[in-house]
Protein backbone atom coordinates (compact mmCIF):
# COMPACT_ATOMS: atom_id res chain seq x y z
CA UNK A 1 0.00 0.00 0.00
CA UNK A 2 1.56 3.35 -0.72
CA UNK A 3 1.20 6.52 0.78
CA UNK A 4 -1.64 7.78 -1.68
CA UNK A 5 -3.87 5.17 -0.54
CA UNK A 6 -2.64 4.91 3.00
CA UNK A 7 -4.27 8.77 3.39
CA UNK A 8 -7.74 7.72 1.44
CA UNK A 9 -7.87 4.94 4.56
CA UNK A 10 -6.20 6.46 6.84
CA UNK A 11 -8.77 9.66 6.95
CA UNK A 12 -6.19 12.84 7.29
CA UNK A 13 -8.92 14.79 9.15
CA UNK A 14 -8.34 13.88 12.81
CA UNK A 15 -4.12 14.02 11.43
CA UNK A 16 -5.06 17.44 10.76
CA UNK A 17 -6.91 18.08 13.73
CA UNK A 18 -4.74 16.32 16.26
CA UNK A 19 -1.74 18.53 14.51
CA UNK A 20 -3.69 21.44 14.99
CA UNK A 21 -4.44 20.95 18.66
CA UNK A 22 -0.40 21.20 19.45
CA UNK A 23 -0.23 24.30 17.01
CA UNK A 24 -3.09 26.03 19.59
CA UNK A 25 -1.23 24.53 22.23
CA UNK A 26 2.35 26.09 21.08
CA UNK A 27 0.20 29.60 20.52
CA UNK A 28 -1.21 29.53 24.06
CA UNK A 29 1.99 28.67 25.75
CA UNK A 30 3.84 32.20 23.51
CA UNK A 31 1.26 34.01 24.88
CA UNK A 32 1.79 33.08 28.41
CA UNK A 33 5.74 33.41 28.53
CA UNK A 34 5.27 36.40 26.62
CA UNK A 35 4.29 38.01 29.66
CA UNK A 36 6.71 37.06 31.39
CA UNK A 37 9.14 39.59 29.21
CA UNK A 38 10.66 42.35 30.82
CA UNK A 39 9.35 45.83 30.01
CA UNK A 40 12.26 46.88 28.42
CA UNK A 41 11.93 44.05 25.75
CA UNK A 42 8.97 46.11 24.51
CA UNK A 43 10.61 49.60 24.56
CA UNK A 44 13.26 48.27 22.69
CA UNK A 45 11.61 47.15 20.12
CA UNK A 46 9.54 50.43 20.31
CA UNK A 47 12.87 52.40 19.51
CA UNK A 48 14.36 49.91 17.33
CA UNK A 49 10.91 50.22 15.13
CA UNK A 50 10.71 53.85 15.70
CA UNK A 51 14.70 54.29 14.15
CA UNK A 52 13.33 52.12 11.07
CA UNK A 53 10.90 55.06 10.15
CA UNK A 54 13.37 57.77 10.72
CA UNK A 55 15.56 56.49 8.66
CA UNK A 56 13.02 56.04 5.79
CA UNK A 57 12.74 52.31 6.10
CA UNK A 58 14.71 51.85 3.43
CA UNK A 59 16.70 48.11 3.01
CA UNK A 60 17.86 47.74 0.54
CA UNK A 61 17.32 43.93 -1.09
CA UNK A 62 20.40 41.85 -1.04
CA UNK A 63 21.18 37.92 -1.68
CA UNK A 64 21.27 37.72 2.44
CA UNK A 65 18.00 39.78 3.19
CA UNK A 66 16.59 37.53 -0.08
CA UNK A 67 18.32 33.86 1.79
CA UNK A 68 17.23 35.07 5.00
CA UNK A 69 13.28 35.36 3.62
CA UNK A 70 13.45 31.87 2.23
CA UNK A 71 14.61 30.53 5.03
CA UNK A 72 12.19 31.89 7.31
CA UNK A 73 9.52 30.55 4.32
CA UNK A 74 10.56 27.15 3.88
CA UNK A 75 12.03 26.25 7.53
CA UNK A 76 8.83 24.22 9.08
CA UNK A 77 7.29 23.45 5.81
CA UNK A 78 10.33 21.58 4.91
CA UNK A 79 10.85 20.38 7.72
CA UNK A 80 7.20 18.68 7.97
CA UNK A 81 7.66 17.10 4.64
CA UNK A 82 11.41 15.88 5.13
CA UNK A 83 9.87 14.20 8.79
CA UNK A 84 7.84 12.15 6.20
CA UNK A 85 10.63 9.73 5.54
CA UNK A 86 11.58 9.05 9.68
CA UNK A 87 9.57 6.56 11.80
CA UNK A 88 10.96 9.76 14.12
CA UNK A 89 8.34 12.08 12.59
CA UNK A 90 4.96 10.75 14.80
CA UNK A 91 6.73 12.47 17.33
CA UNK A 92 8.72 15.24 15.82
CA UNK A 93 6.05 16.52 13.73
CA UNK A 94 3.42 17.41 16.45
CA UNK A 95 6.37 18.95 18.14
CA UNK A 96 7.05 21.26 14.92
CA UNK A 97 3.96 21.97 14.92
CA UNK A 98 3.91 23.78 18.78
CA UNK A 99 7.52 25.08 18.10
CA UNK A 100 5.64 26.99 14.78
CA UNK A 101 2.31 28.16 16.95
CA UNK A 102 4.91 28.79 20.11
CA UNK A 103 7.29 31.24 18.43
CA UNK A 104 4.63 32.84 15.95
CA UNK A 105 2.43 33.78 19.23
CA UNK A 106 5.61 34.95 20.80
CA UNK A 107 6.50 36.79 17.93
CA UNK A 108 2.64 38.80 17.84
CA UNK A 109 2.33 39.04 21.30
CA UNK A 110 6.02 41.54 22.07
CA UNK A 111 4.65 43.66 19.32
CA UNK A 112 1.56 44.03 21.21
CA UNK A 113 3.44 44.67 24.29
CA UNK A 114 5.55 47.27 22.72
CA UNK A 115 2.29 49.18 20.95
CA UNK A 116 -0.97 48.12 22.48
CA UNK A 117 -3.65 47.59 20.09
CA UNK A 118 -1.50 49.16 17.40
CA UNK A 119 1.22 46.29 17.69
CA UNK A 120 -2.14 44.17 16.10
CA UNK A 121 -1.69 46.52 13.12
CA UNK A 122 2.36 46.11 13.03
CA UNK A 123 2.30 42.01 13.57
CA UNK A 124 -0.31 41.88 10.71
CA UNK A 125 2.29 43.68 8.82
CA UNK A 126 5.11 41.83 9.34
CA UNK A 127 4.01 38.53 9.66
CA UNK A 128 0.31 38.68 7.88
CA UNK A 129 1.38 37.50 4.51
CA UNK A 130 4.26 35.21 5.42
CA UNK A 131 1.33 32.94 7.64
CA UNK A 132 -1.09 33.66 5.03
CA UNK A 133 1.42 31.35 2.78
CA UNK A 134 3.33 29.06 5.53
CA UNK A 135 0.52 27.72 7.43
CA UNK A 136 -1.48 26.12 4.72
CA UNK A 137 1.18 24.80 3.54
CA UNK A 138 2.75 23.49 6.52
CA UNK A 139 -0.85 21.39 7.53
CA UNK A 140 -0.61 20.26 3.54
CA UNK A 141 2.05 18.98 3.88
CA UNK A 142 2.71 17.60 7.87
CA UNK A 143 -0.65 15.85 7.39
CA UNK A 144 0.62 13.48 4.59
CA UNK A 145 4.26 13.23 6.27
CA UNK A 146 2.61 12.25 9.58
CA UNK A 147 0.40 9.68 8.02
CA UNK A 148 3.53 8.33 6.33
CA UNK A 149 5.88 8.48 9.08
CA UNK A 150 2.94 6.50 10.89
CA UNK A 151 3.38 3.78 8.62
CA UNK A 152 7.00 3.70 8.73
CA UNK A 153 7.04 3.35 12.52
CA UNK A 154 4.68 0.61 11.94
CA UNK A 155 6.88 -1.09 9.98
CA UNK A 156 9.62 -0.17 12.21
CA UNK A 157 8.08 -2.08 15.16
CA UNK A 158 6.40 -4.69 12.97
CA UNK A 159 3.46 -5.41 15.07
CA UNK A 160 3.73 -9.05 14.45
CA UNK A 161 2.75 -9.55 11.05
CA UNK A 162 4.33 -8.16 7.44
CA UNK A 163 3.64 -4.89 6.69
CA UNK A 164 3.72 -3.53 2.65
CA UNK A 165 6.67 -0.96 1.95
CA UNK A 166 6.07 2.68 2.13
CA UNK A 167 5.64 4.02 -1.40
CA UNK A 168 5.77 7.81 -2.05
CA UNK A 169 3.44 8.22 -5.15
CA UNK A 170 2.63 10.86 -7.67
CA UNK A 171 1.08 12.91 -5.86
CA UNK A 172 3.64 13.39 -2.85
CA UNK A 173 5.66 15.13 -5.57
CA UNK A 174 3.24 16.68 -6.95
CA UNK A 175 1.97 18.48 -3.56
CA UNK A 176 5.63 19.57 -2.38
CA UNK A 177 6.23 21.46 -6.12
CA UNK A 178 2.85 23.10 -5.48
CA UNK A 179 4.01 23.91 -2.12
CA UNK A 180 7.37 25.13 -3.09
CA UNK A 181 5.87 27.09 -5.86
CA UNK A 182 3.30 29.22 -3.79
CA UNK A 183 6.25 29.28 -1.30
CA UNK A 184 8.99 30.97 -3.49
CA UNK A 185 5.91 33.41 -4.31
CA UNK A 186 5.25 34.00 -1.23
CA UNK A 187 8.85 35.17 -0.66
CA UNK A 188 8.81 37.16 -3.71
CA UNK A 189 5.97 38.83 -2.88
CA UNK A 190 7.03 39.80 1.00
CA UNK A 191 10.03 40.95 -0.42
CA UNK A 192 9.02 43.96 -2.15
CA UNK A 193 5.50 44.77 -0.69
CA UNK A 194 6.18 44.02 3.18
CA UNK A 195 8.86 46.80 4.50
CA UNK A 196 6.56 49.36 2.50
CA UNK A 197 3.42 47.84 4.52
CA UNK A 198 5.54 48.22 7.74
CA UNK A 199 6.33 51.83 7.02
CA UNK A 200 2.92 52.42 6.00
CA UNK A 201 1.34 51.45 9.21
CA UNK A 202 4.96 52.52 11.35
CA UNK A 203 4.28 55.43 10.02
CA UNK A 204 0.06 56.00 10.99
CA UNK A 205 1.04 54.86 14.79
CA UNK A 206 4.22 57.02 15.48
CA UNK A 207 2.56 59.96 13.67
Amino acid sequence: MNVRNRDRAGQPLPRLLFLALFFLAGVLLGQVLAGRVPDETGGELSRYLTDYVRLGGSQDLTAKTALSAVVIYFRYPLLAFLLGFASVGVVLLPCAAAAFGFFLSFSVSCFTAAFGPDGVLLALAVFGLRCAVTLPVFFLLAVPSWGASAALASLSFGRGRRCAPVAYGRSWWLRLAACGAALLIGVCVDLFVSPWFLRLMLERILA
